[in-house]
Formats: structure tokens, sequence, C-alpha cells
């Protein structure tokens, strides 16, 4: 292995154990956002068909936090596709999405996130792609005012 690729899966590796307690902590947020919005003055930490398939309510908390901090390592650590430099932003791009989305769904299938079948598949893939085509635009344009403020000092 080159210097190069040593120091880049040095940092998808720190990047991903960063992004667990990330994922933990959005996921916990999330299920207190859904449980004010949908609970009726109730905590419901995560889906009822979840608990059913687990048994308990601890079991199923307990997978749901775990598959959270696996989804915060997938997007941390796939975040250095950001840091190829030789490659284009579509490639960047591209790569990132399949690589979230490769995690993604099939965590949202296990946890009941989506409904189990095609149609509920479809639909979460889409509003995933929604998703991170917004987050996308929002981030490209906030770097390109970046940039052109920095060019603006320059000159």
């Amino acid at each position: 292995m080159t210097n190069k690729t040593n120091k880049t899966a040095l940092s998808a590796v720190l990047r991903g154990l960063l992004g667990i307690p990330l994922g933990i902590t959005i996921g916990t947020i999330l299920s207190i956002i859904i449980s004010l919005v949908w609970g009726n003055g109730y905590y419901a930490p995560c889906t009822p068909e979840l608990i059913e398939n687990m048994g308990t309510e601890i079991n199923a908390v307990i997978l749901q936090t775990v598959l959270c901090g696996l989804l915060g390592a997938a997007f941390g650590a796939g975040s250095v596709v950001w840091n190829m430099d030789r490659w284009s932003l579509t490639k960047q791009t591209g790569i990132y999405f399949l690589i979230t989305a490769a995690v993604m769904l099939p965590i949202a299938y296990v946890l009941y996130w989506m409904e189990h079948s095609l149609k509920g598949l479809l639909s979460y893939a889409a509003i995933f792609a929604v998703i991170f085509i917004a987050i996308w635009v929002v981030e490209y344009s906030v770097g390109r005012c970046i940039v052109a403020r920095m060019n603006k000092k320059l000159n």
C-alpha cells in the first residue's frame, strides 16, 4: 500500500469510529421527534413491528442502537470519497450515494422503517434519494459560496 492509500484507509477508520456515536445520537433524536409527532404523549423508541419481531422492547432498542451506530460508521467512513482529488464530483457523489444506500436500505428494512413490500422498498429508496439530493444541493451551494468569497478576497 502507498502512503496515500494508508492515510485514506486510516481516515476512513477514524471517520467510521466517529460516526458510530453520531449515528446513535441521530437515531435517538429522531425517535424522540417521531414520538413527539405521532406518539400521543408516549415515547416510542422503535416500531411496534420491530418490538414484536425481537420479542421485547429492550431487544428491539438494542438492535436499533447497534444498527444506527453502523449507519453512522458507514456514512462517516464513506465520506473519505470527498477527499479523492482525482475523482470527478459526479464519481464522488455516485460512489458515496451507493455506499450509503447499500447500508441504509437493508438496515431500514430490518428495523421496519419501511413497509416490507416492493412498494415499501421503492418508496423508501425514493425518499432516501430525494433527501440525499437535497442535502447535496445545499452542500454544493454552500461550497460554491465559500469558493466565491475566497476568490473575491484574492482579487
